[in-house]
């Protein structure tokens, strides 16, 4: 071969090879909301994803493994700031039947030893002790009593920091092995936990334990859990379980509830929030009522909330800090209105948001604002009507839902229509629960809900209205609508790394994947240089249907 021919020969070969350099990073370079508002993408449903099944209690990751009172169940949640945690476990065990006998909860104290090292725990800690029953006034339903759950704030922690610890009570010898923890970075515009696991609608079925798997495999510092945990209330009171509660019971006498499956779900979890604090806000498969009208007990008892450190007076919304990020957990299953304790909570709370120290404003609840899939369509409007304007004026940079089984990512939009400086509403119920997936849209011919099919079922009322093409009303878009920007029906959970003050990387994660591969990622980027806070507040308009 001539030297003209190989010398050719070589620059062709390294210019085909520099395009394939640059094909390749064009690939896997990620979009920024700057980039946006995106067209709007719908990814084809696989058939192969449907169906979940639920860990039976003769799976050995459910069943209990200790003795005595020793404590089971460990979690660890976190306070409002990132000197205090919560310790919570329960010991002895639950009743269920129709003649129960509660546990004394001043049989066990509630002790927490902790250090940063885990030869030397030369802290000790105290805490409260509770029980709860599940008790249904109808012949032939059994009724339940929990074991003693203890919950310990431990204070004065250092940030970024870890600590070992074990809980129990020493005068029994009834201690826990000892695990770890690692605190939340100092709030401040530099200071961020490294990864936020974000899922919803978990439940406890052997999706969610590939669910959970992957995402401990990502090495999560938090883990917020966006509500409807357990799928108990699938359950009757005897063990039968079913997909659809009222299609298979419906001459249930109430909606019953199975308890034991919470336990099932605090002995599959340990591993994991043992040692990464989960943050949970309840979905409506929490409410769970029984007897006089008594709801969310379970939810309420089983888990710390940081709602007294936050100012709120309810377990069912509070607000935190971890590193320069400020957290808002809202209630969707309880009053929202402008004149209830709720919505005068969030005033306040956003009103002490100094956005200096926490640049980031994230606010979840469980039924989403803005979801194009037919299931639950509109279901939220009510709450939307009362709050998106308030959370709008303060800039709330990110929102998180569940409850649709399946995974939506939209543009910045603000009543409806996009807006650079409303907020990306992400919607992860896609953790693993034994319900059916979501896979028709609205948008589709046929699979647009009856106006009358959307009532607000804990407001009451109708506010879901029509929008309006072209001078004509539908109460439906005819295609995927413009602030749907990305749409999947797939098992799986998302990662969020915040960056900087003012970019964050958000990862969405099918289960059917590696850890490391990516089903949706975008950087969502803060400008608050056009985005001033607080800023006008346009006036929401609603019209009748």
């Amino acid at each position: 071969m001539s030297t003209i021919a190989f010398s050719f020969l070589h620059f062709h070969c390294s210019f085909l090879l520099l395009l394939n350099l640059l094909a390749a990073f064009a690939h896997c370079r990620v979009p920024s909301t700057l980039e946006g508002p995106f067209d709007p993408v719908t990814v084809p449903f696989d058939r192969f994803l449907l169906g979940a099944v639920d860990l039976p209690p003769s799976d050995p990751r459910v069943r209990r493994r200790v003795q005595g009172f020793e404590p089971e169940q460990i979690s660890l949640s976190l306070s409002t700031t990132h000197d205090s945690v919560w310790i919570s476990w329960i010991t002895g065990e639950f009743q269920i039947g129709f003649d129960i006998k509660p546990l004394d909860p001043k049989t066990v104290s509630s002790v927490v030893q902790y250090g940063t090292s885990r030869f030397d725990l030369v802290h000790e800690a105290r805490g409260e002790s509770l029980i709860y029953n599940q008790l249904y006034p109808f012949d032939g339903l059994q009724n339940y009593t929990s074991g003693i759950i203890h919950h310990v704030r431990l204070i004065g922690l250092e940030p970024s920091t870890l600590y070992y610890y074990q809980c129990g009570d020493p005068s029994l010898q009834a201690m826990s092995d000892i695990n770890y923890f690692r605190t939340m970075p100092i709030s401040g515009p530099h200071s961020y936990p490294g990864k936020v696991a974000i899922v919803g609608d978990l439940g406890l079925t052997y999706n969610t334990t590939t669910t959970i798997g992957h995402l401990t495999n990502n090495e999560p510092d938090l883990l917020l859990l966006i509500g409807d945990v357990s799928y108990a209330n699938l359950y009757l009171t005897n063990g039968t379980g079913a997909d659809c509660y009222k299609c298979t019971f419906p001459e249930s006498p109430i909606h019953e509830s199975y308890q034991p499956r919470w336990d099932y779900w605090g002995r599959f979890m340990q591993n994991l929030i043992s040692k990464v604090p989960i943050m949970v806000v309840e979905g409506n498969h929490e409410t769970e009522e029984q007897a006089d009208n008594k709801t969310f007990v379970a939810y309420s008892s089983r888990f710390a909330f940081p709602s007294e450190e936050s100012g709120s007076l309810s377990t069912l919304y509070y607000s935190f800090n971890a590193g320069g990020i400020h957290f808002i957990m809202l209630g969707a299953y309880i009053d929202y209105y402008k004149n209830g304790e709720q919505y005068k909570w969030l005033e306040r709370d956003l009103a002490s948001v100094d956005r200096s120290i926490t640049p980031w404003l994230i606010a979840t609840w469980h039924p989403p604002w803005y979801s194009s899939y037919e299931v639950h369509y509109k279901e939220a409007e009510c709450m939307r009507v009362e709050m998106e304007n308030l959370l709008y004026s303060y800039g709330v940079d990110i929102v998180f839902n569940g409850h649709v089984h399946a995974y939506e990512r939209s543009n910045r939009v603000y009543n409806y229509s996009l807006d650079p400086c409303g907020p990306v509403h992400i919607a992860v119920g896609d953790g693993g629960n034994r319900e059916k997936m979501a896979i028709k849209f609205a948008d589709e011919p046929g699979h647009c809900p009856d106006p009358l099919s959307t009532p607000d079922h804990f407001m009451g009322g109708f506010c879901a209205t029509n929008f309006t093409f072209d001078q004509e009303s539908e109460f439906c878009w005819d295609h995927q609508p413009d602030y749907s920007a990305f749409r999947e029906t797939s098992f799986g959970y998302g990662i969020l790394e915040v960056k900087n003050e003012t970019w964050a990387l958000w990862s969405w994660y099918r289960n059917q994947d590696s850890y490391k591969e990516v089903g949706d990622q975008i950087y969502i980027v803060r400008q608050p240089d056009i985005c001033d806070v607080p800023r006008k507040v346009c006036r929401d308009f609603t019209a009748s249907i």
